[in-house]
């Protein structure tokens, strides 16, 4: 090879974008086990909201954690935008929270009430959802899978889903 053809092995890392290239919204699409979350953001209007500057920090529920709620609150959520956006934005805090830096406590919600973190051996669980997969980098914020769908207090799903 060439030495006009080739790139100094520091220059070629100096070039290259190791940084996240999709934000929140984009990233719940292409890690793949988001779906769910993602058609509700897609349904409630909130794909502007979470596509914008940040930073945020998303708690996700996995498609699994969807699959647990009772038969028929999805649907009924999807049925009524505003409870299914207040809903996905008490999964949604101001700020970029890498799993080391979260803390025991309240903290508010883009929904407007609080959601509880606890630690315990190194885990870490929001209002009893535990964290499944940490850091999910977006160019926007981070997002931290979680196996249950969480709910602001005293919000029940038989009330969501009439």
């Amino acid at each position: 090879m060439s030495q006009s053809n080739s790139v100094p092995v520091n220059e070629a890392a100096r070039n290259s974008n190791t940084g996240p290239a999709k934000n929140i919204v984009e990233t719940t699409i292409a890690t793949g086990n988001f779906s769910t979350f993602a058609a509700g953001i897609k349904s409630a209007g909130l794909t502007d909201a979470l596509s914008a500057k940040g930073p945020f920090t998303v708690f996700a529920p996995t498609d699994e954690a969807f699959a647990k709620l009772p038969p028929g609150a999805w649907d009924g959520l999807l049925k009524d935008s505003a409870k299914l956006k207040a809903v996905l934005n008490y999964h949604v805090v101001p700020g970029h929270f890498v799993a080391r830096e979260l803390k025991a406590g309240e903290v508010m919600t883009l929904q407007g009430s609080t959601l509880t973190a606890a630690l315990a051996f190194g885990d870490v669980s929001i209002n009893g959802a535990r964290i499944t997969r940490r850091d999910v980098i977006a160019t926007n914020g981070i997002i931290h899978a979680i196996d249950t769908v969480i709910l602001p207090k005293n919000w029940q799903l038989s009330r969501l889903a009439a």
